[in-house]
């Protein structure tokens, strides 16, 4: 039981940082202007992506008789990094956007990493946590080449 425990807590965090991706990208993606259809559909993508991890995440706390947990980690730097896509939209300044979605992508890795690390993931739920891994993975490289096809937005309006 212990490591049903154990298990449990790993996957709430997981869910913890999913729902501050889910509230991050609907928030860029509320705050994308007209013009910016293309980073409104990563962000809405994104988001989705998210939501499917959750479902996934759930379902398997579930069935080890645990709590899902609810919320974002409020406090934690994805949600102060998300705060700030308002101001940046406002600047215009996409490649800003594009940092700031990275640098979210980074704790939402790094969160990964550290589940993957447990010893205490069965098996079947250990290659769960590691298919999310791959498509955050992923998240974050499309973000970073987005970013690097930016020119020097500072002299730039948002535009696509």
């Amino acid at each position: 039981m212990a490591r049903n425990s154990e298990t449990i807590e790993i996957l709430n965090d997981l869910i913890l940082i999913n729902n501050d991706r889910i509230a991050g990208y609907e928030k860029a993606e509320a705050e994308a202007g007209e013009l910016e259809n293309d980073l409104r559909a990563m962000f809405n993508s994104l988001a989705g992506e998210s939501r499917t991890h959750v479902r996934d995440l759930k379902s398997r706390i579930m069935q080890l008789g645990g709590e899902p947990a609810t919320g974002t980690l409020l406090s934690g730097k994805l949600y102060r990094i998300w705060m700030d896509i308002r101001a940046t939209f406002t600047s215009d300044n996409r490649r800003a956007v594009l940092e700031n979605a990275e640098a979210g992508e980074d704790a939402a890795k790094k969160a990964y990493e550290e589940a993957l690390q447990s010893n205490e993931l069965p098996a079947e739920i250990y290659q769960l946590v590691q298919h999310q891994y791959n498509a955050v993975q992923a998240a974050h490289n499309n973000i970073k080449t987005e970013r690097d096809r930016q020119r020097d937005v500072s002299k730039y309006p948002l535009t696509t």
